[in-house]
């Protein structure tokens, strides 16, 4: 099987990215896979990544230039090269320049669907996501298959449209559980912060769905609530366009002392394994890979209702799970979880039962070539060559 990939990471390029790696794992799959990512900047010489994988970069500037430049590659890729199946990795930008080849030269398509697109909180973040939602409605009833990342997305999707039922596969992201259980742990956050006695850790891209600041006000809430005299640290880990209105939030509510931020880590183990407990107050998710890592480290996790909430990580059996945009109901997660040790060590034997139930990378890999071959033997796809 011979697969054309429409990528907009980048880091594919770059060797040593968790990218780069899994498109090599990828490539093992099938005889040939080729990825037109877009890479604004970089030079358009073919990059080999391993001896099946070869990425192909639209190095335009301009995002809307995008479209004419992927859909010049994949048709010389087409007709070039045998292709067997299309996969976009999304159903907006990448999907379109899929649908298009599709069209053209009849070769299944599959669209994936990485976060909760119909969620009112995603078309509410912006003008364009309300495009992208009206761009998703036509392409996936066009799609031959679809490959979401939770029963959540899958039913937002039935919802919208009950047909998509024969199209959907539902193949979560891969967290390999025991690589974050026997990593040595190199750094002590405890150590690091010795002045605090409970340290609450998030690890996540600073954008706006990721709603950071809610957790922030949480913490500013504890504050108030108990005079200034808090000894808990809220640790945020990552990098992104919201860290500077992040860091002016910190300042203007006098949170110094009780939030800092960290840039990203290779060595993320280390922090799930030494921290007190972990926080995800996201708008909407798709997954959750996070929540699964911290689970997976022994981590008490609070969450929203979003991604697996409901689903792998259940509100008072796994965790605590608060409403979309409620500071007040993370604060006092935040004072239950922290305050009652025999809570946590319930909440960490129930998520390592569930974090080792997952399966391993081979049966992952399976999976997702098997989601790929249903496309081409899709009832659809079968009418349509």
């Amino acid at each position: 099987m011979n697969v054309l990939m429409f990528s907009t990471d980048a880091s594919v390029l770059r060797p040593g990215s968790e990218t780069h790696k899994r498109m090599k794992e990828y490539g093992e799959l099938f005889d040939k896979l080729r990825i037109v990512v877009y890479a604004p900047g970089a030079s358009t010489a073919p990059v080999t990544v391993s001896d099946r994988v070869t990425a192909y970069p639209v190095g335009v500037q301009k995002r809307w230039r995008y479209f004419s430049e992927a859909y010049r590659t994949g048709s010389m890729l087409i007709k070039e090269k045998a292709v067997t199946v299309i996969t976009c990795q999304d159903p907006f930008e990448t999907g379109m320049v899929g649908w298009m080849l599709r069209s053209r030269f009849h070769i299944p398509l599959q669209l994936q669907v990485h976060t909760d697109i119909f969620s009112p909180f995603f078309a509410a973040e912006s003008f364009k996501n309300r495009v992208r939602v009206m761009l998703a409605r036509f392409l996936l009833r066009r799609a031959d298959g679809i490959r979401v990342v939770s029963e959540r997305i899958k039913r937002s999707l039935l919802t919208f449209d009950v047909r998509l039922s024969t199209k959907v596969a539902v193949l979560p992201i891969f967290v390999d559980v025991k690589k974050i259980q026997q990593a040595k742990i190199k750094v002590d956050l405890h150590q690091k912060y010795p002045e605090y006695g409970k340290i609450v850790l998030m690890a996540s891209r600073l954008t706006k769905e990721k709603h950071i600041g809610l957790a922030i006000e949480a913490v500013k809430i504890l504050n108030r609530s108990l005079d200034g005299e808090s000894n808990m640290l809220l640790v945020i880990v990552g990098d992104g366009p919201e860290k500077e209105p992040l860091g002016s939030m910190v300042a203007a509510a006098g949170l110094g002392k009780h939030v800092v931020f960290e840039p990203w880590t290779l060595d993320m183990a280390s922090y799930y394994r030494t921290a007190d407990s972990f926080v995800l107050t996201s708008d909407y998710e798709g997954y959750g890979r996070t929540v699964i890592e911290a689970m997976a480290a022994g981590l008490p996790v609070i969450m929203t209702d979003v991604g697996i909430a409901g689903e792998l990580f259940v509100d008072g059996l796994d965790g605590i799970v608060t409403p979309v945009g409620d500071a007040g109901a993370v604060a006092e997660a935040l004072w239950v979880m922290l305050g009652d040790a025999g809570l946590r060590e319930g909440f960490i034997t129930q998520s390592l039962k569930i974090t080792e139930s997952l399966g391993g990378k081979k049966e992952y890999l399976q999976a997702y070539r098997a989601a790929l071959e249903a496309c081409v033997t899709s009832p659809k796809a079968r009418m349509k060559n």
